[in-house]
């Protein structure tokens, strides 16, 4: 094969990189523990891949658990719970002040059937579907199942165990009453002494004969000294969470050829809408972890999650999302100074502990956004004069070389950032360009929105003058005057509509040096990932129009978080945190479908740019009961021999139904 050109050369060279890639690794069964079933659960049928250990976190409105479970090598089951209870505070009430507890013990250890111990079990499989259901069988013909989740409104985490004599003969099968309580050192709490309760119900002696079953269930309360405990129904808190559950999974609902897909997607809304805690600073979004509950950040919530909520039309989300917004705008002041990077505890303090990360720009982008998609003017009037702060702030800091300067970034100095990064001037260029639609709709001053795009104009022209630079053999960006070694963070500009060095990025991205069996490293050829610039990259190339390239990285890290050995959604990082399902990076991984695969940029309150990127191997693709712009409306792409057509319907009146070229752009009036 004869190549005639260095370029030619450098682009079979990723196009082999990435068969490769594919071939070998994107969609190896070898990396599918679990497997997709028709209702939309994940199961996992044990076989011979044991021992495993896993955790997943699962959250209401006033609790949260990270379930740490297992299969030993001799198939019994074991698990650990991690039970949070966010407006239980300790003292000092600061970022991870949230009251903490760990419980190993299983139930089935009390139970007796025929006057001993419940026999050995081996798991049989496992079930993944906004609960836990773990199915069981014992040697002497017991079904055992347990099932784990926390209550939607309740300070209450539930398990329920239930035991089918699957035998011929009948069995006697004794539970015992458990009523323990747990009071905390009074001291360590804001309000004294908490109680923890651990309560058993439906104790008792039973006579199980062949097919009969038996159930009970162990409940977890956490309250403060002048509360009762919760009066629980269990089986009702299972229909309140499956409920839940259901209608996430009606909204915003992504139809595409590849089933792993459409499931991560349908699991990553869970996470994304379930970690909202309700504080005495109102609905506050917690990323979770253990470590971050009642608190609001500029990234995870203003920035990653805030604007995806209106796609969702999940009302609880929409009013954690403004709520903290208002929560920062009341750190407006004239001086300008730095507004704090978290508001924590309730509301009732800040952390500011990394300096000006950039919070301006990450606030004024996501309210922005979040205005536009959420279409109501008053909302939109609200958080007008937070967005013109963030701006302002943002044009005070830019420096000699015209662009942004801060103390860091997100990462708060885990790695280098320089005095001036490339995601705070990213940020802050799309900040604008959405302060320039909603300012249209809003009637505010146009001499201040000329001047909006003189300044982003003149941004986007120093980006490419202080960040443009060959790293690696690669023309894409450095993050920072000095940086030489490939870093993540390149792709923030991809997902703000910045195209400019968009061959030599895509290329670096899914290098080898960048891109590895966990999506992309943080840093060329460290072990350190964050899930969250892996999730901008996704976008950001499908936004570019490189479809295809993205879509086999897009499919292999999709497969990997659902369905393979941890799952089933977006993780924060590791070594740190050790994976945890951190909730924003949930509503990181919706937008590369609502933003990069269907290209929705809002213009107006009633209006989007719309770019569908339709795979060339997939024949149709649709977004169904999208709640942005106060509708619900559908988006259906279909080929058309080299176009596209594109329907969008409003319940039952046709919006657009038209044939528009491969990779163009339509303004869409609702």
């Amino acid at each position: 094969m004869k190549i005639t050109s260095g370029k030619k050369l450098k682009s079979f060279l990723f196009a082999l990189t990435a068969f490769c890639f594919v071939t070998n690794k994107a969609f190896s069964q070898d990396d599918q523990r679990w497997q997709i079933n028709t209702d939309g659960s994940i199961t996992w049928q044990i076989n011979n891949t044991i021992p495993h250990d896993d955790h997943i976190e699962m959250s209401g409105k006033k609790i949260s658990c990270v379930l740490r479970y297992g299969v030993a090598a001799d198939g019994s089951f074991h698990a650990t719970r991690s039970l949070v209870w966010p407006m239980l505070r300790t003292i000092p009430n600061n970022t991870h002040a949230s009251l903490t507890r760990q419980f190993a013990q299983d139930a089935f250890d009390l139970v007796t059937v025929n006057y001993k111990p419940i026999p050995a079990e081996k798991t049989v499989s496992l079930t993944l579907n906004g609960t836990l259901l773990v199915k069981s069988k014992t040697g002497n013909n017991l079904e055992l199942t347990r099932q784990f989740f926390p209550s939607t409104a309740l300070s209450v985490y539930n398990e329920i165990y239930t035991i089918k004599n699957s035998s011929e003969k009948n069995c006697i099968v004794e539970i015992p009453k458990s009523n323990a309580i747990y009071a905390t050192d009074p001291a360590k709490g804001t309000e004294g002494s908490y109680a923890i309760h651990a309560d058993l119900f439906n104790n008792g002696s039973f006579n199980l004969k062949p097919n009969e079953t038996v159930s009970f269930s162990v409940v977890y309360s956490g309250v403060k000294a002048n509360e009762s405990v919760p009066t629980v129904n269990v089986e009702e808190e299972k229909n309140k969470r499956t409920a839940f559950i259901a209608e996430i999974w009606s909204k915003l609902i992504l139809e595409t050829p590849d089933q792993v897909l459409n499931t991560e997607f349908a699991f990553a809304k869970i996470r994304a809408a379930e970690s909202i805690f309700e504080t005495k600073g109102g609905p506050m979004h917690g990323p979770g972890g253990e470590s971050y509950y009642a608190a609001i950040w500029a990234n995870d919530q203003a920035e990653y999650i805030g604007p995806f909520f209106p796609y969702l039309g999940y009302e609880y989300g929409n009013q954690a999302s403004l709520n903290a917004y208002l929560q920062f705008a009341k750190f407006m002041n004239k001086e300008y100074k730095p507004i704090p990077s978290s508001i924590v505890a309730e509301g009732t303090d800040i952390w500011a502990g990394a300096g000006d990360r950039g919070d301006g720009a990450m606030i004024a982008y996501g309210a922005a956004r979040y205005a536009l998609s959420r279409g109501n003017s008053d909302e939109a009037k609200q958080l007008w004069p937070l967005i013109e702060w963030c701006l302002e702030y943002c044009r005070r800091k830019i420096n000699s070389d015209g662009v942004v300067a801060s103390d860091s970034d997100e990462l708060e100095g885990r790695l280098p950032a320089g005095k001036a990064n490339l995601n705070t001037s990213s940020l802050y260029y799309d900040a604008l360009n959405s302060a320039i639609y909603l300012g249209q709709v809003l009637g505010k001053n146009v001499a201040q929105l000329k001047e909006y795009k003189n300044e982003a104009a003149k941004l986007k022209t120093a980006i490419e003058k202080y960040f443009g630079a060959k790293v690696e053999g690669f023309e894409t960006y450095r993050y920072y005057n000095g940086n030489d070694i490939l870093r993540a963070w390149i792709c923030t500009p991809l997902t703000m509509g910045i195209y400019d060095r968009k061959d030599g990025t895509i290329d670096a991205l899914f290098s080898s040096r960048l891109w590895t069996k966990d999506g992309l490293a943080s840093v060329a050829g460290d072990k350190i990932f964050w899930d969250r610039s892996t999730l901008y990259a996704l976008r950001g190339v499908l936004a570019a129009g490189e479809t295809d390239k993205a879509l086999d990285f897009l499919h292999y890290y999709s497969n990997r978080r659902l369905l393979g050995d941890h799952v089933p959604y977006p993780v924060e990082a590791y070594p740190e945190g050790d994976q945890r399902h951190l909730s924003a990076e949930s509503g990181l991984y919706c937008r590369i479908f609502t933003e990069g695969l269907f290209g929705i940029r809002p213009t107006g309150l009633r209006s989007f740019d719309l770019t569908p990127r339709l795979p060339k191997s997939w024949p149709s693709m649709k977004l169904n009961h999208i709640h942005a712009f106060e509708r619900d409306f559908d988006i259906a792409v279909e080929r058309a021999g080299k176009n596209l057509k594109l329907k969008i319907t409003d319940g039952k009146k046709l919006i657009i139904n038209k044939v528009i070229k491969d990779g163009s752009t339509i303004n869409i009036e609702l």
